[in-house]
C-alpha cells in the first residue's frame, strides 16, 4: 500500500519502505514505476528478515559503511539492501524472479 506522508520521508529522499507500506513525499510519485519497484524490493527484503532484523541490519551496516567511507551518501549507496534495489529498480520483473537472500550478493563494497 502506498501512502503520501511527506513528514515520514527523510529530507533528501523521495520514498521509504516501512513494512507493509511504501511512503512517498507526494502523490505524483505514485506513478513512478521505478521508484515503486525500488521500494517493493525493500519490502521483500524486510519480509525475508522478518522486518525488525532488517532495520537493525540496515542501521548497523550503514554505520559501518559510514566509518569506512566517512561520507553519508556513499555509506547509504553501499548498504547491501540499497545496492540490490538500485541495481534492479529498472527491472520491473525482478521481484518475480528474485531469489531469497539476494541482497547477500551485494554485501561487498565497490
Amino acid at each position: 500500500m502506498v501512502l503520501i506522508l511527506r513528514y515520514l520521508v527523510p529530507r533528501g529522499y523521495t520514498g521509504i519502505s516501512i513494512f507493509p507500506f511504501i511512503v512517498l513525499c507526494n502523490k505524483e510519485q505514485k506513478s513512478d514505476v521505478i521508484l515503486i519497484n525500488h521500494e517493493r524490493i525493500h519490502l521483500r527484503q524486510q519480509i525475508e528478515l522478518l522486518v525488525i532484523p532488517f532495520y537493525l541490519w540496515y542501521i548497523i551496516e550503514f554505520l559501518i559503511k559510514l566509518c569506512v567511507y566517512k561520507n553519508w551518501n556513499l555509506a547509504y549507496k553501499n548498504i547491501s539492501f540499497e545496492r540490490e534495489a538500485y541495481a534492479n529498480e529498472f527491472n520491473l520483473n525482478y521481484i518475480k524472479k528474485r531469489r531469497i537472500w539476494s541482497f547477500l550478493k551485494y554485501l561487498r563494497s565497490k
